[in-house]
């Protein structure tokens, strides 16, 4: 690419050239798909815990849905979905800290 070659040119060293130019565009896919594979972690707990018999938030989950025990149901939704969306800010925000063109506030352009 086009900024590798300009940041050898200009004398960089072959690991500074490598980790604070061609890692930093490497990584954001990376996050990409890390955000939710960490989700899937935390919620394929639920079919792990039931398999091998493992007490957790999964295990109560099933077992609240057998006794349909909707305020517990509804809290541990509710804790799933909180998850999510604090995994998927962080990744956001992790994009603004690897490439400064991607702005959170979305600023002039």
């Amino acid at each position: 690419q086009d900024y590798i070659t300009t940041a050898r040119a200009k004398g960089l060293g072959r690991m500074t050239v490598l980790f604070r130019h061609a890692m930093r565009n490497s990584l954001i896919p990376v996050i990409t798909v890390l955000g939710p594979i960490v989700v899937g972690l935390l919620t394929g707990s639920l079919v792990i815990e039931n398999i091998f018999g493992i007490p957790g938030i999964g295990s109560l989950f099933v077992d609240s849905i057998k006794m349909n025990d909707y305020s517990t149901i509804m809290g541990i939704t509710i804790f799933y979905s909180a998850f999510y969306v604090l995994v998927m800010l962080i990744v956001d925000v992790l994009y603004s800290l690897i490439d400064p063109r991607i702005r959170l506030a979305g600023g002039k352009e």
